[in-house]
């Protein structure tokens, strides 16, 4: 009797994409899985989607988040929960060094390049412009609530709705 009342639980912690969801106080994770294949022998790539509790809304849509499992579940869809935002949208930090990247380069490295060729008055400015979030409703419409769409109409294009799995 005593072996079925102790149940041990691993806490598991995954890597995740924040996507777009219509619940409260909860965020839609999407995690990357490698599935592999007996018959090629080589991996593929699948995708599982999860709720994770944000009570401190801390993760936007794009973040790449931390997540850990509840050992028990909150409801019936929610049964992880957002430990800390990795890299928010936009900003990639290399874990080695420390330093920001854009595309393959270090924004380091592509400002000194900038200066030895000659600037361009089109050039992106990462450090002038505000972080993410001073443009919230203005440009940035990742706040808006969003609703799942149930109907595929090509005239209907809403930028709130999301079309569901």
């Amino acid at each position: 009797m005593a072996k079925n009342t102790l149940r041990k639980q691993t806490l598991t912690y995954l890597l995740g994409v924040c996507v777009p969801s219509s619940k409260q106080n909860a965020a839609k994770i999407r995690i990357r899985r490698m599935d592999f294949d007996d018959h090629l022998l080589t991996y593929f790539t699948k995708y599982e989607f999860v709720y994770a509790a944000d009570t401190k809304k801390c993760c936007k849509t794009g973040d790449t988040v931390l997540i850990q499992n509840l050992p028990d579940k909150l409801t019936r869809v929610i049964t992880h929960k957002v430990v800390d935002v990795i890299y928010p949208l936009g900003d990639i930090i290399d874990p080695v060094t420390g330093k920001k990247v854009v595309v393959g380069k270090y924004r380091d490295t592509v400002h000194e390049d900038a200066k030895l060729f000659g600037e361009l008055k089109s050039m992106y400015q990462h450090d002038e412009l505000p972080k993410r979030g001073s443009m919230e409703n203005k440009r940035d419409f990742t706040s808006k609530k969003v609703y799942v769409k149930h109907n595929k109409d090509a005239q209907d294009s809403d930028p709130y709705a999301v079309d569901p799995l």
